[in-house]
């Protein structure tokens, strides 16, 4: 078999491993083995591409794949779980950041002599390759800002924004006739140019114009479009397995998308027009929510939770940034020991990123079997003896069902004030990601445990 023979049998073995991996992924329990594939996939392809394809410069190579390793080893040995969502946004940046420079060097390089019609599919290629890969990096440029909290999550309402964004596309679109009939002759470097700082411009706004409530959303979105970025730059190499792999990643963030938007009961549209949920932290106005809250101490707390039969743990961002997991695990470990029936549920936007709780779970070893997405258990409340909600707000809002004229009206939750009993640790009364007010806290079956979640859920335990 000749070295092109080899290449493309890698490529396929690749792309099966890749599906595999995916398929592993929408699971917790083959996660791990997911992943495995992931890897192994990538390996074969990175293997097969520098043996089979590149012919020259390879010291270059090596000294990139080195730098490049050390750098993704070194992050991935000091990053928290609690910055995972920032990490994955920074990540999509590279991708979109990689699409736009191979694809000014695409157009750079003229050892390739195209003509006519295949010329101008592959300039308009080159073209959508730098436009998606610029959108995507300056994007996920802020949204890195907004998860890590160097940009405020306030949504930022530009006077005619929309006409704004209209009028940057009418331009990108002038500019891609311009440079496929000034590529045809040999030119093509300014409008090329043109469009890709409007692009950047236009990820900028586009992310800086969404708020705090909706960032899940945009990571997926991110997700997905660093994947049609891939996707274009296999077609501007002519590279199956990057069109192949592009379109997984890309068609697999939009359904992640859709997801998403449905579970918040928003539309993607108006997720990308922006304007919902504000930075979030802001303490509640006095006519916002009326009523008094009462305070419990981690004492009550234990001894709520030891004579209960059915307890349903909610977490939120709250647990990520305490770190409490491993706590959470103890207590559960303590009162599945009494006999006492513990489950969790996970809201589909809880946290920063799609599955951040599910994540924080697994590494603090918590069952599988006994984490169950928010469908699942949401018609268990009324027989629930206690809910504890660890830092979440939002997703546990009943203004969501209750009030039509709240920006969160019609956004599923978990509704935990059907139950017995609800637990709240928070360390304040602010507000959610959302920044609207949640009457859960001051209704009669509600206590709050305020405190820094960890040393709350310390206490809780050294009580039990």
């Amino acid at each position: 078999m000749n070295s092109a023979g080899i290449v493309t049998v890698s490529y396929i073995a690749a792309t099966i491993l890749f599906i595999l991996a995916l398929g592993g992924l929408s699971n917790q329990e083959t996660a791990r083995r997911g992943n495995w594939y992931g890897i192994i996939g990538m390996a074969i392809a990175v293997l097969a591409t520098i043996l089979g394809v590149v012919t020259q410069h390879y010291t270059l190579l090596l000294v990139a794949l080195l730098i490049g390793g050390s750098i993704g080893l070194m992050l991935a040995r000091r990053v928290q779980m609690t910055q995972m969502p920032e990490l994955v946004a920074i990540l999509h940046s590279l991708v979109g950041l990689a699409a736009v420079l191979v694809g000014f060097a695409n157009f750079m390089d003229h050892s390739t002599a195209l003509t006519g019609v295949e010329l101008t599919i592959h300039s308009i290629e080159t073209y959508l390759g730098v436009l998606i890969g610029a959108v995507t990096f300056s994007g996920s440029i802020i949204a890195f800002g907004k998860l890590s909290g160097r940009i405020s999550g306030k949504p930022l309402m530009l006077p005619a924004r929309h006409f704004l964004n209209l009028g940057l596309l009418l331009v990108a679109i002038w500019c891609g006739r311009e440079f496929a009939q000034q590529a045809a002759v040999g030119g093509g470097m300014v409008p090329l140019v043109i469009m890709t700082v409007i692009a950047l411009i236009f990820g900028i706004h586009m992310v800086m114009a969404i708020g705090g409530a909706d960032m899940p959303v945009v990571v997926s979105m991110l997700n997905s479009y660093s994947g049609w970025a891939a996707a274009a730059t296999g077609f501007m190499l002519s590279n199956d397995l990057l069109i192949v792999t592009g379109a997984l990643v890309g068609s697999s963030g939009a359904i992640l998308s859709y997801i998403m938007c449905r579970a918040m009961n928003r539309k993607f549209l108006a997720v990308i027009a922006g304007g919902f949920g504000t930075g979030g932290g802001t303490t509640v106005s006095g006519g916002e929510v009326e009523g008094e809250v009462v305070p419990i101490q981690p004492e009550e707390t234990a001894e709520l939770l030891a004579n209960a039969k059915e307890v349903m743990i909610v977490p939120g961002y709250g647990m990520a940034v305490a770190q409490a997991q491993h706590t959470v695990y103890e207590i559960t470990k303590a009162l599945r020991g009494k006999g006492i029936n513990v489950r969790f549920g996970i809201h589909p936007v809880a946290g920063r990123m799609p599955g951040h709780m599910n994540v924080l779970l697994a590494e603090a070893r918590v069952p599988y079997d006994i984490v169950f997405e928010m469908d699942e258990v949401n018609e268990d409340f009324p027989n629930i003896d206690v809910s504890v909600v660890i830092g979440a707000n939002d997703i546990v809002n009943p203004d969501a069902q209750e009030k039509p004229d709240s920006p969160i009206a019609g956004m599923p939750v978990l509704e935990v004030w059907k139950g017995g009993t609800t637990i709240v640790l928070k360390r304040s009364m602010a507000t959610g990601y959302a920044g609207v007010g949640n009457p859960l806290f001051y209704k009669d079956n509600t206590r709050m445990l305020f405190g820094d979640a960890k040393d709350s859920l310390d206490a809780v335990l050294k009580a039990l």
